[in-house]
Formats: C-alpha cells, sequence, structure tokens
C-alpha cells in the first residue's frame, strides 16, 4: 500500500466526511487523528517529528491508501514530495464557521487537556500536535480568530502555490460527489455523501466536552 490521495485541510473542514468518502471510493484504510486515538503505536513518529527528527513516511502511514486531517495534514509538503503519484485533495469550508467549530473542539481541547484525564497515548499526541501544528501553524495562539483565520486562508494559498491544478482539488465537502469523484476519475455513488464528526462527535471520543 501507498497513499494514493492526502488531505491537506485543517482538521474541522470535513475531514471525517472526506475520510469515510474516501473509503467509500476504495481508498481505505484512510488515515486521520481517530486512527492514531486507537492504535497507540503510531504516536511514537508524531513524537519523534516534533522532537526534530527525521521520519520514513513509508513507514509512518504503512496500511493507508490515503491520509487526511491532522497530524499528516501538517506535513503535506513532506506527503505530496514522498507520494509523488497521490492526488491532494485540500478541505475547506465557509471560513467563519470552520473558526467557530475550531474554537469549541480542538481549540478548546488544547486549552485543557492537561488537566483532562485522557489516556496517555492521546495526551501525548495531543502534545506533539501542539508542537508541531499548534506552534508552527498558530504560532501558539489558539484562541486569537485573526491569526487562526490567517493561517486557514494561509494553507489554501500555499497548497495553490506549491501544487499543479491537476494535483489539487480544492473542495468543500457540502459540495458531495461530485467534484470529488471527477477529480479523483471514479463513479459517483448512488449514495448520499458522508456527512460525519459533529461537535459532539468529536468529544464522544474523548469520553466527553469538559464543563
Amino acid at each position: 500500500m501507498t497513499l494514493q490521495v492526502i488531505g491537506s485541510g485543517f482538521g474541522r473542514t470535513g475531514t471525517k466526511s472526506l475520510k469515510a468518502a474516501l473509503e467509500r471510493l476504495g481508498y481505505g484504510p484512510c488515515h486521520h487523528m481517530h486512527e492514531i486515538v486507537e492504535n497507540p503505536e503510531q504516536v511514537a513518529h508524531w513524537q519523534k517529528l516534533a522532537a526534530g527528527g527525521d521520519v520514513d513516511w513509508h513507514e509512518v502511514f504503512a496500511g493507508y491508501n490515503s491520509q487526511v486531517d491532522w497530524p499528516g495534514a501538517h506535513v503535506w509538503r513532506e506527503l505530496a514530495e514522498a507520494f509523488p503519484d497521490a492526488k491532494v485533495v485540500h478541505t475547506v469550508r465557509p471560513e467563519e464557521k470552520w473558526w467557530a467549530s475550531f474554537q469549541k473542539t480542538i481549540g478548546k481541547l488544547m486549552a485543557r487537556y492537561r488537566d483532562i484525564p485522557l489516556p496517555p497515548h492521546i495526551h501525548d499526541i495531543l502534545e506533539a500536535w501542539n508542537d508541531l501544528a499548534g506552534k508552527g501553524t498558530f504560532g501558539g495562539k489558539l484562541d486569537d480568530k485573526e491569526v487562526g483565520l490567517a493561517a486557514f486562508r494561509k494553507r489554501t494559498d500555499d497548497v495553490r502555490a506549491a501544487l499543479p491544478a491537476d494535483r489539487l482539488l480544492i473542495f468543500d465537502p457540502a459540495e458531495g460527489w461530485a467534484p470529488l469523484c471527477a477529480f479523483l476519475g471514479k463513479d459517483v455513488p448512488d449514495e448520499p455523501f458522508p456527512h460525519h464528526n459533529l461537535r459532539a462527535d468529536f468529544w464522544e471520543v474523548l469520553g466527553g466536552e469538559p464543563a
């Protein structure tokens, strides 16, 4: 197996829905932060990277045909180089809606995770995420709307500038199957596009939303 599709979009842009869609189209298993939650042995790769070490991307994503969501989205440039035949899907959504969702989920979690009784491996991946994306993408200011929106816009600008048009799809999952299937050369399934990871779903994985 090797990555055939790379997701460069931030969390809270419909990445869980895209994961389900890619798996339906034959690109499964698809890597997502939930995969790390369910497979603690994966954390060591991201800890090494956060500490400034090098990793073998083929080893990190062994057994996966696609990848979406953080932490993989943080290293989209490296993945695009390591898997040159893979296409890149960059998920977006209206920026105000993205910020509202981010603030109530990832932003809230990162502000409080050290005080929440989480399994050790989840605590460890959040520490690694904070060193990678939290500091590297948001400058450590996860509660600053202007910083967040600037980072959100910059990621879209960066992927557009870095990748040829025939390798990149800027995709709002609200658009459904048509643009994704056209980009990947797949027939449109005769079923609704999957929609997952509402706010309640996010916190359910972590045992419930803190007060």
